[in-house]
């Protein structure tokens, strides 16, 4: 009768490389990429250690195209499986052996989002709302508010009076309601 055994690992690190997904030839999918653990402990001279490991990890099936599409180098993951060794025959004629790391869960510990998909993001937000821009002449442009001394009125410098047109923001389009058509008076606007 076979004792019962227990071959389990459980490893919180962050991946060494982007994730590398194949297919067997049989259309079975197979990702590898790498995790390193960190461990730190102080000496009996109270000087702080710190040492890396570095482990080859596998996922095959619907986790392995999982780890490809969410997985990226830098990223904070917990994975559990089992350890497994491979032996094979280099093609110089040596023998060659890899112990690696088969999960068969993964979670995503951080909020990273890939470096591409931050850029996306950025541009899609800088879009999703226009911004109206008002161009309001020096001389009709509100009084100033300065910080405890009340209300201020701005004087146009002759330098403001010569800028280039093609340094002022332009104008949102808009069709021409009668609220468009109305001229604002600096006076009419509370402060």
């Amino acid at each position: 009768m076979a004792q019962r055994s227990l071959n389990k690992v459980q490893l919180i690190g962050n991946l060494t490389r982007d994730p590398e997904l194949r297919y067997t030839p049989q259309g079975t999918a197979v990702c590898t990429f790498g995790l390193a653990t960190n461990r730190s402990w102080v000496t009996d001279t109270g000087e702080k250690r710190e040492e890396t490991e570095f482990h080859r990890i596998v996922a095959w099936n619907k986790l392995a195209e999982l780890c490809s599409q969410l997985l990226f180098k830098g990223r904070k993951v917990y994975v559990e499986g089992r350890l497994q060794t491979r032996r094979w025959t280099a093609p110089d004629g040596s023998q060659r052996q890899a112990t690696e790391i088969v999960i068969s869960d993964m979670m995503i510990l951080d909020s990273k989002k890939a470096p591409e998909e931050a850029v996306a993001e950025a541009e899609v937000a800088s879009l999703s709302e226009p911004i109206d821009v008002v161009e309001v002449p020096p001389e009709e442009a509100p009084p100033v508010v300065s910080a405890g001394e009340g209300i201020v009125p701005s004087t146009p410098s002759p330098a403001s009076k010569s800028t280039d047109d093609s340094l002022l923001p332009k104008k949102k389009k808009t069709d021409d309601s009668e609220e468009d058509k109305k001229e604002v008076n600096p006076e009419d606007i509370p402060f």
